[in-house]
């Protein structure tokens, strides 16, 4: 199944029935653009975390892990920039009175339009220029544009006053520059050295949408490389590429993905490239790599006033060093790999038998395997095989309705096999193993099942 066939519809619904995603706060009516991950959506989630810390942090030399509060003292926020000019351009309709972005009004309209390149002016006059109406009730009449700080402010303390304002992050990487210094020293890093991280992060999003693709609260896994001036333009090709490897490793087509390349940089930015995953409504980004240059130790030395700089061993020169920054937004990446993995296959024309399938790489599958008693007079057995596996893998046990519904379920949710222990395993102690993708089916003896789940486990 095409990814262009794919509705976001049958993704959320399949989210919701089988355990994935639901709305968050659903009793009360929800609360708009939340989302909480059920049994199902939290065991991938983590083991999409799993693949990534192997991936970033275990394989990769020189490469550590923090895990900073998402509270920060205030003046991080200032030194980043985010309290001056942390921003949506927002504008609103007059007639219904929904509020959009500006930005996302024009790319909509026309994705070659590039209106991150424009001002907020130049904005509102190309709005304005090509008539364009407002998504929700098709009329031309806006607000000007008025700029939305995206972040969440709170008080720490008992007064609501200026001196006790305190924001939620708005993004992890702060949290790795201000520990750069403590890394350095208590790991003896020489550069360059990276710091990796997952965790919350919080925007006051005013035109949140496409399920999880756009939220308020929402994680990141975020990897930041610090090396000599010199040394960055390579580095920043480098996980351009290992950023898209891992993708594809996920189990993510090569041609549902592709690099965007800013036109426009951040001020702190000396180049900046998305990778965007090709969902059913379209093209959206799921990792930003950006060469940060020293802005941010650089601002985070003037402001807290602590040296940031690295004294090369070999030449003994300090200087403040580049980063080279690979966030990878962990909720879109769930997102693109069940839009990925959603499949409906035809079985049997005739009998108009069609299976939904999440094709998963078994490396993030929720479960495992399976293990499936022919009767419910095997299941005593059969629940010996499943309680022995459970001690290395998520395995599901389900011994209710006939084995075809059986497998079906299995498949809907990305199980990748099926293990069902029958009258002959009493006898031969062997199972039959059916593997998810193909359907195929074969015999093996029951203590070589946990190999046989490792191995096709492995990433």
């Amino acid at each position: 199944m095409l990814n262009s066939e794919k509705t976001m519809e049958k993704i959320v619904a399949l989210c919701k029935n089988r355990g994935f995603i639901f709305a968050g706060s659903d009793i009360y009516g929800g609360l708009a653009n939340t989302w909480d991950y059920g049994p199902l959506g939290a065991r991938l989630k983590n083991n999409v975390k799993d693949t990534w810390r192997k991936r970033f942090i275990q394989e990769r030399k020189n490469s550590f892990e923090v895990d900073a509060d998402i509270l920060m003292h205030p003046r991080v926020w200032e030194a980043s920039g985010h309290v001056a000019s942390f921003s949506d351009p927002l504008l609103d309709c007059k007639e219904c009175k929904m509020r959009h972005r500006a930005d996302n009004l024009i790319d909509d309209f026309d994705p070659e339009a590039h209106a991150d390149g424009m001002t907020k002016q130049e904005m509102f006059e190309y709005i304005k220029a090509h008539s364009i109406p407002c998504p929700h009730c098709g009329k031309h009449n806006f607000t000007e544009i008025r700029e939305f700080n995206l972040m969440f402010q709170t008080f720490r303390g008992v007064t609501n006053d200026s001196k006790s304002v305190i924001y939620l992050r708005p993004e992890n990487a702060q949290g790795e520059y201000v520990n750069y210094v403590n890394v350095q020293r208590t790991m003896r890093a020489k550069l360059p050295f990276s710091i990796g991280q997952i965790g919350k992060a919080f925007r006051n999003e005013i035109t949140p949408g496409n399920f999880t693709f756009r939220t308020i609260e929402f994680e990141q896994m975020e990897f930041q490389t610090f090396c000599k001036e010199g040394t960055d333009t390579e580095l920043y090709d480098y996980f351009k590429a290992y950023g898209k490897q891992y993708y594809e490793d996920l189990g993510i087509a090569p041609e549902h993905l592709r690099y965007h390349d800013h036109e426009k940089l951040a001020h702190y930015a000396k180049a900046a490239c998305d990778i965007e995953f090709l969902f059913p409504f379209g093209w959206g980004e799921i990792n930003g790599t950006h060469n940060r240059t020293n802005f941010d130790l650089t601002r985070h030395q003037e402001y807290s006033g602590q040296k940031m700089d690295y004294l090369d061993p070999e030449t003994n020169e300090r200087f403040i060093p580049f980063i080279i920054e690979s966030t990878y937004g962990l909720d879109r990446t769930v997102l693109a790999l069940l839009c990925e993995a959603y499949d409906e296959e035809v079985v049997d024309a005739e009998k108009n038998d069609t299976r939904v399938v999440l094709h998963l790489n078994p490396v993030v599958a929720p479960f495992k395997a399976a293990v499936l008693p022919l009767s419910k007079k095997l299941s005593p057995q059969a629940l010996e095989v499943y309680e022995a596996l459970q001690k290395s893998f998520m395995v599901d046990f389900d011994e209710t309705g006939s084995i075809g519904k059986r497998y079906r379920r299995q498949d809907e949710i990305g199980t990748p096999v099926c293990i069902t222990y029958d009258f002959d395993s009493v006898e031969d102690g062997c199972v039959t193993v059916r593997d998810r993708d193909t359907m195929d089916q074969k015999r093996i003896k029951i203590d070589e099942v946990k190999d046989y789940i490792a191995e096709i486990i492995k990433f």
